[in-house]
């Protein structure tokens, strides 16, 4: 018995319209855990975190072992850490708001929220130079100078990468050509700035408070 199916010598039957499969009306670009830049954005603030908990335990490591601490110098002033950590904290809301923007596609929005945050990373940039200034100890006086000027540094290091990114998205935002994924590269930039907010407060009271305790 010849089985059920194609016939030999027919012609096969043309694929139907109504259920093939289009892509090219498909995005190119997503938000979120769907998107390939954003768990590689999550994989740099894991590693970049590690390095800022070996830096910390370092801080305690050496002062567990000091007699005093700070060896032989004043605690850093208070009044420029209290500036930027205040200047950090206000740069969450334009971040945000920025974020939200870029998940709407609200190309003005984005630039306008943009221009803010590139201000306030330079705001905190310049104080920064006075912090280290205000620090009273060189990063070769001894090992406790040394590592407060490695925790500011690291610190400053990550926020000066996030201020040349913001920078260059705010450049291509206004000068284009405006593509989708552009939208996507804005919010997760805002994650990784959100990163480097919350790095900073443990570093803050490190710094500025662990030698006062």
């Amino acid at each position: 018995m010849r089985a059920k199916g194609h016939r030999p010598g027919t012609p096969k039957a043309a694929p139907r319209d109504d259920v093939a499969l289009y892509v090219s009306q498909l995005p190119s670009y997503v938000f979120g855990p769907r998107a390939t830049m954003w768990w590689g954005t999550f994989g740099v603030i894991a590693i970049e975190g590690m390095v800022f908990a070996l830096a910390a335990a370092s801080y305690f490591y050496l002062r567990s072992h000091a007699r005093e601490w700070p060896l032989g110098v004043p605690p850093p002033e208070l009044s420029w850490g209290m500036v930027n950590m205040a200047i950090l904290a206000v740069s969450t809301l334009p971040n945000h708001w920025t974020k939200r923007a870029a998940e709407q596609h609200d190309l003005r929005k984005v630039r306008i929220g943009l221009t803010v945050c590139v201000a306030f990373a330079l705001a905190f940039l310049v104080v920064r130079i006075f912090e280290f200034r205000s620090l009273n100890v060189g990063w070769d006086t001894n090992a406790y100078g040394s590592i407060v000027w490695l925790l500011l540094a690291l610190h400053t290091a990550h926020l000066l990468t996030d201020f040349v990114d913001t920078a260059v998205l705010t450049v291509l935002m206004y000068t284009g050509p405006i593509e989708g994924r552009r939208y996507a590269d804005v919010a997760d930039n805002a994650v990784y700035w959100d990163f480097v907010v919350l790095a900073w407060i443990p570093l803050y009271f490190i710094v500025y408070w662990a030698p006062r305790l």
